[in-house]
């Protein structure tokens, strides 16, 4: 056995203690068969419910999708999805800001399918990977969960926060939410000037 197989077993025997430490991920997939583009859309889905806090996670993506096209939708399923915490004129202003300069292709990276290389367009059905790592319910005591989303222009997983009203078993998004999920990515290869 040389050197470098030396090496590589003991990487490899390191990284899977390490994995086994932690547990393991809870992948959960989301699919819709279109994108709703009204606030009543919304509303229909079977997931409208909010009882089910993955399903919450990939519906803020769809609201954040309409964002560029309909502010004021898009707010009312923000708000929807919120709860009794609306949303803030902050996270409003948040919102445009990272829009600016045809950034719109954000939250459309989260869909299964969307890369860089084709403008961040997704396939058909429309799925969303939401996650749960052994971390996630640090805080579930108080009524937060945070899962992940990957996004199709990142590296690593992004988060989003969300909390619980015990009295009725709803889970809604909570304000943070939106500095994760809209940070930078890469840009779409079309726009790229060094592809």
């Amino acid at each position: 056995m040389g050197f470098f197989d030396n090496l590589k077993k003991t990487v490899t025997d390191a990284l899977g203690s390490a994995g086994n430490s932690q547990g393991s991920n809870t992948v959960k997939e989301i699919t819709f068969a279109d994108i709703p583009t009204t606030l009543e859309g919304m509303k229909a889905l079977p997931y409208a419910d909010l009882k089910d806090p993955f399903a919450v996670a990939a519906m803020c993506v769809c609201a954040l999708c309409i964002f560029p096209t309909d502010q004021d939708t898009s707010v009312a399923m923000l708000n929807f999805l919120k709860g009794p915490a609306p949303i803030s004129a902050y996270d409003i202003s948040f919102i445009k800001d990272r829009f600016r300069d045809n950034k719109d292709y954000k939250p459309r990276s989260y869909f299964k399918g969307a890369t860089p290389q084709n403008n961040y367009m997704p396939s058909s059905p429309y799925t969303i990977a939401v996650t749960e790592n052994p971390y996630s319910r640090d805080n579930f005591k108080d009524g937060y969960l945070v899962l992940y989303l990957q996004s199709g222009g990142s590296d690593s997983l992004r988060p989003i926060t969300l909390r619980t009203k015990p009295s009725t078993g709803e889970w809604f998004v909570f304000s943070d939410t939106f500095y994760g999920l809209l940070a930078d990515i890469r840009i779409p290869t079309a726009q790229d000037p060094w592809a």
